[in-house]
């Protein structure tokens, strides 16, 4: 009996011994099989390499003068949305410090507050009350006179980004027809038609297509933002501009 006891227990430490060194070698295994999951053959490239090769396959000639219009377009966009920022006033404001200053200290107070206020408005009114001496009707006209020129100052730089937005396509029509050409004279030298040459011909087109249109479409959404941000100055220059005259001819009926 105490012979089969020790066998018994011989065996169960055998099995505990090889269960052991079994677990051990499949934990050696799977930092092995991890490695060889978690390296992938062929790292995934970025947003901007991707351009860049992208870039580079459209050709540079071509692509450089969509990236220009792109660039230029957008400096002019910016610099249309500050000065438009900053050529946004309170009108109500305005007014009743306008209001106040007339009832207050007069013409002069009055022209003080405009020189103090920055903007169009401001400077529209301005003019309207340095002639207020010669008449409501002088008045009226020297506002409608300086309310031309702001707007033309608001204006400023709207034809230039016109100018990208139909460029930009047109380069890139430019590249996609020069592309196909290329692709034709290679089929020609080569005798036959070849895929692979008529493909990157093709392939050089459509890219330089594609990056016009994304020009255009960019700057065409400044521009229309810029063009509405205008719209809503100018009538609210209109609707200041009335509502000075009517201040105007109540402060010249109480003198």
């Amino acid at each position: 009996m105490n012979t089969v006891y020790a066998q018994d227990e011989e065996n169960v430490a055998d099995e505990a011994t090889t269960e052991q060194v079994t677990e051990e070698s499949a934990v050696s295994e799977e930092p092995a099989a991890m490695v060889d999951d978690e390296t992938p053959a062929e790292a995934p490239k970025g947003i901007h390499k991707q351009i860049k090769a992208k870039f580079i396959e459209g050709g540079a000639i071509f692509m450089s003068f969509v990236l220009l219009a792109l660039i230029f377009g957008l400096a002019i966009c910016i610099e249309r949305i500050i000065y438009l920022n900053l050529a946004s006033t309170n009108t109500k404001k305005l007014l009743q410090n306008i209001e106040n200053a007339l009832n207050d200290g007069g013409v002069e107070a009055a022209k003080e507050v405009c020189r103090n206020t920055r903007g169009p408005v401001a400077s529209i009114f301005y003019q309207g009350l340095d002639r207020f001496d010669e008449g409501i009707e002088v008045v009226e006209k020297s506002v409608i006179s300086y309310g031309s020129v702001q707007m033309g100052l608001l204006e400023k730089g709207l034809t230039w980004i016109s100018l990208f937005i139909s460029l930009a396509p047109m380069l890139g029509f430019m590249g996609t027809v020069i592309g196909m050409i290329e692709a034709f004279d290679n089929i020609q030298a080569m005798g036959t038609i070849s895929a692979s040459a008529v493909a990157g011909g093709i392939k050089v087109a459509l890219i330089t297509t594609v990056s016009g249109l994304i020009v255009a479409i960019i700057l065409q959404v400044f521009y229309n933002y810029i063009v509405s941000k205008i719209d809503g100055i100018v009538n609210t220059m209109e609707d200041a501009s009335i509502s000075l005259l009517d201040i105007l001819v109540k402060f010249n009926m109480k003198k």
